[in-house]
């Protein structure tokens, strides 16, 4: 590793001030359920707010955001594979009031959505809550489909503002996946 006047930071933030926190004084910026079509939404006004503050020796702020990649047509099978985890996120994680997971999907606009979900998993029916996670919500986060639609979402994730995609390839030959991922980023 090279010799470094800073050890660079990079935080996982989904509160508003945290973002704004992060956009100030970190290096890069991890959030998760990063939903491009609705990034600027959810997260643009604290992001600027810190970036207004940030100092110039900082560099730009690196955004490490993705999600699930899979090529194949059997999109809505391998996307009901992420529907576990995202209504353990947005219903089950912290309390019912101080759920950051839950706020998120509200900035998102999948307020009755978060609602539902936070119910029924709180409730008891995890797979309930599952069936309730919105498949459009799962069709933007993730990276799910035929070549052609992988690379618009790799096109997507980009004209939000991600720096640096982050995945966890979904392939019988995930070396493979990851090589051909390359060669559509770059």
């Amino acid at each position: 590793h090279p010799v470094r006047k800073r050890i660079p930071i990079q935080i996982a933030a989904l509160g508003p001030k945290n973002i704004e926190l992060t956009a100030e004084l970190a290096e890069g910026w991890i959030p998760i359920l990063y939903h491009p079509e609705k990034a600027d939404l959810a997260f643009g006004e604290p992001i600027r707010k810190g970036l207004a503050k940030r100092d110039p020796e900082l560099g730009a702020l690196d955004v490490v955001a993705g999600g699930m990649v899979a090529i194949g047509d059997d999109v809505k099978g391998l996307l009901d594979r992420m529907r576990p985890m995202v209504a353990l996120y947005v219903g089950g994680m912290g309390a019912r009031e101080k759920n950051f997971y839950n706020q998120l999907f509200h900035r998102y606009g999948y307020e009755e959505e978060a609602n539902k979900i936070q119910d029924l998993y709180l409730e008891g029916r995890k797979d309930e809550a599952a069936a309730a996670v919105p498949l459009e919500f799962l069709e933007a986060a993730n990276l799910v489909g035929p070549e052609g639609y992988v690379k618009e979402r790799i096109a997507a994730f980009k004209e939000s503002g991600v720096t640096i995609l982050s995945v966890t390839p979904i392939a019988k030959d995930q070396p493979a996946l990851i090589e051909k991922l390359k060669g559509w980023v770059s």
